[in-house]
């Protein structure tokens, strides 16, 4: 039986203790309140945190650089992950944290992780306060996949693929920019917001409908993904997966990376 890129709450209620799941709470936000302090409030029963931060690499492009084969698999190990765990990731944002985490698992070679679709909102309750009891996991990163990654240079040349913008609409026109030091997005970019992969209620749009989406976008075959710091890019490279497309690649250091170098920028709606 395969086993993701989607589980629903059904599904976790049904296996959350059979043995080999482990249940990660990822919840994080670019601006609002801290993903430590929400699971503090309440969390899935069982479930460990794990901070952005603390698997974001110490060097690299942008404000989330990918981390090390060696940082990464220290923070899987402390979750408790193994190389036989199944792995169901949530936030509180449609996935749109999680699907980094969901990103990363597979880049360093974990083949059993999956979006907990809705996120906390779906799963309901119960919720608890208290920290689970964890067993260090034997989780072991492998080399990473750097044919899934671009860094600037390569962004710069791309060629055929559609490059697509993750970030709300108004970030992408150069209307509002909280974080980095230009605003705009990458010319030549499509606007293709995270949002916009999910249904009314939080959860991911059907793979028809995604697919319908994507290759509105001309990413029938494949494309290039990113937002401020490509984190939220990865939603875009989860819902490409589960339309049944080519994966999506990855622009590390995305708008955080190119904002910060001299290169062009461009603002308002797309042409035409």
């Amino acid at each position: 039986m395969t086993f993701g890129p989607l589980v629903d709450a059904g599904w976790l209620r049904t296996h959350m203790n059979d043995g080999n799941v482990a249940v990660i709470d990822f919840r994080w936000h670019l601006l609002g309140p801290k993903g430590h302090d929400q699971y503090l409030g309440g969390h899935i029963p069982g479930a460990v945190f794990v901070d952005l931060e603390a698997v974001s690499g110490r060097e690299g492009p942008g404000r989330h650089p990918l981390p090390s084969p060696e940082q990464f698999q220290a923070q899987m190990r402390a979750a408790g992950v193994t190389s036989e765990t199944k792995v169901v990731v949530y936030d509180d944002e449609g996935g749109s944290a999680a699907a980094r985490l969901w990103f990363l698992l597979g880049w360093f070679g974990h083949d059993d992780q999956a979006v907990l679709d809705g996120g906390i909102q779906a799963w309901g309750s119960p919720l608890e306060t208290d920290f689970p009891h964890t067993v260090p996991g034997d989780f072991t990163a492998r080399e990473p996949d750097r044919s899934r990654v671009l860094d600037f240079e390569a962004v710069s040349r791309l060629g055929d693929l559609p490059l697509l913008d993750a970030r709300a609409g108004e970030r992408y026109r150069g209307e509002a920019e909280p974080v980095d030091p230009k605003a705009g997005h990458i010319p030549g970019a499509l606007s293709a917001p995270w949002q916009e992969n999910l249904a009314p209620g939080g959860k991911f749009k059907s793979p028809q409908e995604l697919r319908q989406r994507f290759e509105g976008l001309g990413a029938e075959q494949g494309a290039v993904s990113y937002c401020g710091s490509g984190v939220t890019a990865c939603h875009n490279v989860l819902a490409m997966r589960l339309a049944g497309l080519p994966d999506a690649l990855l622009y590390e250091g995305s708008w955080s990376d190119w904002s910060h170098r001299d290169a062009p920028v461009a603002t308002g709606a797309e042409p035409g």
